[in-house]
């Protein structure tokens, strides 16, 4: 059984977050930090893109100026996807590739496994559907995400705790036009979180997490980052994930 470390809930901004997830997989391919799996929040909000996306794209920029939300590109792919500060818990999960199953499908479900497990300690009838998503009913309430790079897998994902459509709606490039009374009640519809459905606590989510995470592994550090790595982050979000250079794909 895999010996890993889980880092319990810690919020950072959208710099320190990419750069932490980052800074541990370079960690982690040195043989200085063990497989790691944690947990945080965005403080402030954020938005995240894929890596493949425009931000002038995909996001209004003058909206998330005013509201004093974060803009950053992923290393991973995807949408663009808006992480409230009270409305998530999302989870970053790295090791080396030979921890995970080699077909990308088959990671995604064993990874997500323990999300659906989580959920359904909570009594949510949740289940994973291909490519990355967990639904529960026909309801999607988790989107991740995977990158593997130089012999190490990342992924990260968001659990909805809570969700704000008109705010999401508000800060991405979506025209008014678009953005009727029939759009909003449409993603209402296809979108859910733990608090439409239950009245668990997000301590409660976090709990279930930490619990699902744990399954088949042998967690030996409920532990916190090295100082190499806090250190690494710090240079890596002002160095790269920070800069017009990363963001904008200058």
């Amino acid at each position: 059984m895999t010996t890993f470390r889980m880092i319990p809930f810690q919020y950072f901004d959208a710099f320190t977050n990419m750069a932490l997830d980052e800074a541990i997989m370079e960690a982690v391919r040195s043989g200085e930090s063990l497989p790691t799996i944690r947990f945080y929040g965005w403080e402030p909000s954020a938005i995240s893109i894929g890596t493949f996306q425009g931000i002038r794209n995909e996001v209004n920029l003058e909206e998330t100026h005013l509201a004093g939300v974060d803009v950053i590109r992923r290393q991973t792919g995807g949408g663009a996807v808006y992480h409230d500060r009270l409305g998530e818990v999302t989870y970053s999960i790295i090791g080396s590739l030979e921890l995970f199953p080699l077909n990308i499908l088959k990671s995604y479900e064993v990874i997500c496994a323990d999300i659906v497990f989580a959920l359904q300690h909570m009594r949510l009838d949740a289940r994973f559907v291909p490519v990355n998503d967990i639904l529960v009913g026909e309801q999607k309430i988790s989107g991740n995400a995977q990158t593997r790079r130089n012999g190490i897998l990342l992924q990260h994902g968001t659990i909805l705790y809570s969700v704000d459509v008109e705010k999401m709606f508000s800060l991405l490039n979506v025209s008014q036009e678009k953005i009727s009374d029939k759009l909003i009640k449409s993603v209402k519809k296809r979108v859910t979180s733990i608090s439409d459905l239950t009245s668990a606590s997000m301590d409660d989510l976090k709990a279930a997490l930490e619990a699902g995470f744990s399954r088949g592994r042998n967690i030996d550090d409920y532990g916190d980052y090295t100082p190499k790595e806090l250190e690494r982050a710090r240079q890596l979000a002002e160095e790269k994930y920070k800069t017009e250079a990363w963001n904008f794909k200058l």
